[in-house]
């Protein structure tokens, strides 16, 4: 009768146990940081860099996973472009070694260089066209990503 008794009360606990309890893995956090460049200035730029790879590095180094946009417009559009980049080879250095890297660069602006120049520039090869830099920031802002202005 006690090991009946037992049971069920393992069963009844068991039973409202919450979800919630479930491994720490499933929940895991994902880390989002989006980091903004608007000046043509290399240092600046590479600190953008550096600023990634320091975020990852901590991040790998506890097993958590963190996803990095870095978001160009105006003269910081220079980073993302094929013809002026002084970045470019560093650039596709760590979008090889990082698949949770993104490179978001302005169509805004990247239409008026284009315009100014007389013909469309190109922009390296990892970078991705966004409509707008500043609406990028806002769009990942409201989705909880953190926000880095090096």
């Amino acid at each position: 009768m006690k090991t009946i008794a037992t049971t069920l009360a393992l069963c009844l606990m068991l039973a409202f146990t919450p979800l919630s309890l479930a491994p720490a893995h499933a929940q895991a956090k994902v880390h989002k940081v989006a980091i903004h460049v608007d000046d043509r200035d290399t240092k600046r730029m590479n600190m953008a860099l550096n600023n990634a790879q320091n975020i990852r590095k901590y991040y790998s180094s506890k097993g958590e996973k963190v996803m990095i946009e870095i978001v160009a417009y105006g003269p910081g559009l220079h980073m993302l472009r094929a013809d002026t980049s002084p970045v470019k080879g560093r650039v596709a250095a760590m979008s090889l070694a990082d698949p949770d890297l993104r490179f978001s660069a302005c169509g805004n602006t990247h239409r008026k260089m284009s315009k100014k120049a007389g013909k469309q520039l190109a922009l390296v090869a990892e970078a991705k066209k966004v409509p707008s830099g500043v609406v990028r920031l806002m769009e990942l802002q409201e989705q909880g990503w953190t926000y880095i202005r090096p």
